[in-house]
């Protein structure tokens, strides 16, 4: 939750301090490309260098007869990408995630970005490139501890809002609300930022009663539908996992699920772990799916 906006945070402050920038969302990368490490560093290769205005020159850079993908990408940037820019740039690869299933290139691309790392320590080359990488999933790639990018440099885990930046934000907004209205809202949806965010603009830009808001919320006629029926169509894919969660949803202590299923459910973001047991995020989701799941 909110990897994104702080992804676009970070991009406009290295542009303010004349950074060349990059943003690339992994989610939109046609499967047949992530089933293919050869087809997926050369995406990658060339988009880097159109957001670089930079002209294609893969044919002249890319020797596939004697070095293996990861060389011809890394020589790519080193000799030709980095090269052609005289300022640092920042490549922010958004939505990682969603290549964590393609074993097909998982290693061998998390190991390139791992050695562009360390080359960074000693290449000046390699000292003009950042890396920002985002997912919104727990890294289950099994990955040599010296081959993952996800140990090294900072680590930054988003959490949810406390009572005290919601009560920032409803200033930002200009809503007239006090500490029960601020209550009431997180009764609701907790500290999720987008959640919260959402409540805020809607009952800002509609002007609407927030009682009324809170009556439609967990409705087809809420302003969380689309968001709500997102999960459901997640969860009507795989019933098992949809009956996990309406065990949750269910019950109003916390349950004991399949350990997969917790970490899968967790994943969505649909749970909170509470030792061995789970409750839902939110009794959002609670009202919601307890509606919806048969």
């Amino acid at each position: 939750m909110g990897k994104t906006s702080l992804i676009k945070r970070i991009i406009a402050d290295a542009t303010r301090d004349n950074y060349r920038t990059i943003y690339l969302d992994l989610s939109s990368v046609e499967g047949k490309i992530l089933t293919n490490l050869d087809k997926f560093l050369r995406w990658l290769s060339c988009m880097v260098g159109k957001q670089l205005n930079l002209e294609n020159q893969l044919n002249e850079y890319w020797d596939a007869e004697i070095l293996g993908s990861n060389d011809n990408c890394t020589v790519y940037f080193e000799e030709y990408l980095l090269t052609q820019i005289d300022t640092s740039i920042v490549l922010a690869l958004d939505n990682i995630d969603k290549i964590f299933s393609h074993t097909e290139i998982i290693e061998d691309f998390f190991g390139m970005l791992r050695s562009w790392h360390e080359k960074g320590k000693i290449s000046e080359v390699w000292q003009k490139l950042r890396l920002v990488l985002a997912h919104s999933t727990e890294v289950y790639v099994p990955l040599d501890i010296n081959q993952s990018p996800f140990n090294a440099g900072v680590p930054i885990e988003l959490v949810e809002f406390d009572s005290q930046q919601i009560k920032q934000l409803v200033a930002i907004h200009g809503l007239n609300w006090g500490e029960t209205e601020i209550k009431q809202l997180m009764q609701l949806v907790g500290g999720h930022p987008f959640l919260v965010r959402l409540a805020m603009y809607e009952v800002s830009y509609k002007n609407l009663n927030l009682e009324q808001f809170l009556q439609e919320a967990s409705t087809e006629a809420g302003v969380y539908s689309n968001h709500l029926r997102g999960y459901l169509e997640v969860l009507q894919k795989c019933q098992k996992l949809a009956q996990a969660f309406k065990l949750a949803v269910d019950s109003p202590e916390p349950v004991e699920l399949d350990s997969i299923q917790i970490y899968k459910l967790h994943s969505m973001g649909l749970i909170k772990i509470l030792h061995n047991c789970v409750i839902p995020s939110c009794n959002l989701y609670r009202e919601y799916f307890q509606r919806v799941l048969g």
